[in-house]
């Protein structure tokens, strides 16, 4: 019983934030260009880190990447991370690889919920909402998710 009211309290939780970030990249009007989900592991102690794999699917075909990412700050613990979005300012595929950085900030919205915006260094932006499992206390800063295609 707990566990479906904590599932439901997440999901408008998530509605919730997403409503009230929305306006700021609303502004833009732009529509989704592509999609994209990506399985992570997240790790730390004192430096943190991040692998993961994902698939960009844009133009009709999907695209396999690796990542890897890097906090600094106060990291202890050890999850895993699953996130799905949309990918927006993309014509070409050569564009999507590259260090993401935040495009604004992240809203962490308990029971593993979360929800970011990422930008890169050729102007691709990728909304993501996600699900994290584990335990990963994290005072850090990102520094920078790096994104190549396989």
């Amino acid at each position: 019983m707990l566990q479906s009211y904590r599932k439901a309290a997440g999901h408008i939780m998530l509605a919730l934030a997403l409503l009230a970030g929305g306006p700021a990249f609303a502004a833009d009007a732009k529509q989704p260009v592509g999609k994209v989900s990506i399985e992570e592991k997240q790790f730390g102690l004192i430096l943190g880190g991040s692998s993961g794999t994902g698939t960009l699917t844009f133009q009709g075909k999907k695209h396999s990447f690796k990542l890897g990412g890097m906090s600094v700050g106060l990291n202890a613990g050890a999850s895993k991370m699953s996130a799905v979005g949309n990918v927006y300012e993309l014509t070409d595929i050569a564009q999507f690889p590259g260090t993401y950085t935040k495009l604004d900030a992240s809203v962490a919205l308990g029971g593993g919920v979360g929800a970011i915006q990422l930008k890169n260094e050729n102007g691709v932006i990728m909304t993501l909402t996600s699900r994290t499992k584990g335990l990963d206390v994290n005072l850090g800063k990102i520094t920078g998710l790096t994104i190549k295609m396989e």
